[in-house]
């Protein structure tokens, strides 16, 4: 890898419904990447999220956010179950990870169209 980036951890803020922590690539202080998860009930860890900025890309910097989230994970919730919904390009790492293939779902999508919304003024 030609770029030096450095990873901040950026724990749940308290402040949401959801319990969720962050690790951001960046470079001369620009996003060039991030990766999360979801602490849900039941012992279960939601993998979500992840990006790098296309002119980032093939530098190993998908792999290290997911590693050191990998890790935390591993430190921080053993016995747990962690779980992703992954984009085909994602798989292949998540199965040398040892995670275990599920059902496939397709993608689906629809504008909204219709009436302009009422709105209800009360004075």
């Amino acid at each position: 890898m030609t770029n030096q980036y450095s990873i901040v951890h950026v724990p749940p803020s308290g402040t949401t419904q959801y319990v969720q922590h962050a690790w951001i690539a960046s470079l001369n202080q620009l996003c060039v990447g991030h990766i999360h998860l979801q602490v849900e009930p039941d012992q279960r860890i939601k993998f979500l999220d992840a990006w790098v900025h296309p002119d980032y890309r093939r530098q190993g910097i998908f792999r290290k956010l997911w590693d050191m989230r990998w890790e935390y994970v591993k430190q921080n919730y053993n016995g747990w179950k962690a779980y992703a919904w992954a984009k085909p390009m994602s798989l292949p790492l998540l199965i040398e990870k040892g995670f275990e293939e599920g059902d496939t779902c397709v993608y689906v999508e629809k504008d909204i169209e219709g009436e302009t919304p009422f709105t209800f003024v009360s004075c």
